[in-house]
């Protein structure tokens, strides 16, 4: 089953895209750096617009606990999306008590055993690079990791993939990554900050038959292995 997140939605009708193209959750960007911000009401009103939508998920970078209560106040989140360190995330899993999904930078192996430790005991990771020097924003920046360091990994929790995805990419990403779930912001937008609904549309499409491809690749290799087949 392949779960799809569009995030930085600022718009009705890239809402409306992701809804009616099938994601299972939309992203709204509570950081204020961002071209993909929202306030608290301006997030409220827009959700408005498809209340029987997507999964609302909330992204917070280093927030303070006030912060979230802030747009909670004002609108209904399904999850909380934290950039900032395990510690913070705990914090805000037990405050809230939503599900929490701590973003994850990595460029080695290494990285993918601190991201866990990372995230024991929270409820899902959003995996992707590291930001590059001198970003001024947290997550890849549109830049894609390695996606075969991901190849065979197995997280004791649910976890999308993220960074530098496209509707011409995502399929070979999953492919090599083994990915379960995507997330992408920059990869479906005219330019930075806006939405682009035909983009969208594709995206979703090419991660769900990448993910049934997938799927019937794993069956074959399955069944051959358990006929003895070389």
């Amino acid at each position: 089953m392949m779960r799809i997140k569009i995030c930085g939605i600022n718009s009705a009708d890239g809402l409306a895209a992701a809804a009616d193209a099938g994601a299972d959750h939309v992203g709204f960007v509570f950081f204020p750096p961002s071209p993909r911000y929202l306030t608290p009401k301006q997030a409220a009103t827009l959700r408005a617009t498809r209340p029987d939508g997507p999964q609302s998920v909330g992204l917070f970078v280093k927030p303070g606990l006030d912060e979230i209560a802030a747009v909670l106040a004002e609108m209904r989140l399904d999850a909380l999306q934290i950039y900032g360190d395990a510690a913070l995330a705990q914090a805000v899993r037990i405050r809230f008590g939503l599900p929490v999904w701590l973003a994850v930078g990595v460029a080695t192996p290494g990285d993918l055993a601190a991201a866990e430790r990372a995230a024991l005991g929270l409820d899902g990771m959003v995996v992707e690079a590291k930001p590059p020097p001198g970003a001024t924003r947290p997550g890849g920046n549109a830049t894609a990791l390695d996606w075969s360091l991901l190849a065979g990994w197995n997280p004791p929790l649910p976890w999308l993939l993220a960074g530098g995805l496209t509707p011409g990419n995502v399929a070979e990403a999953i492919a090599l990554s083994g990915a379960t779930g995507v997330d992408v912001s920059s990869g479906v937008e005219q330019e930075p900050g806006v939405k682009d609904p035909a983009l969208i549309r594709t995206f979703i499409t090419s991660s769900r038959n990448a993910a049934a491809a997938l799927s019937a690749r794993t069956r074959r290799e399955y069944d051959s292995a358990d006929q003895g087949v070389p």
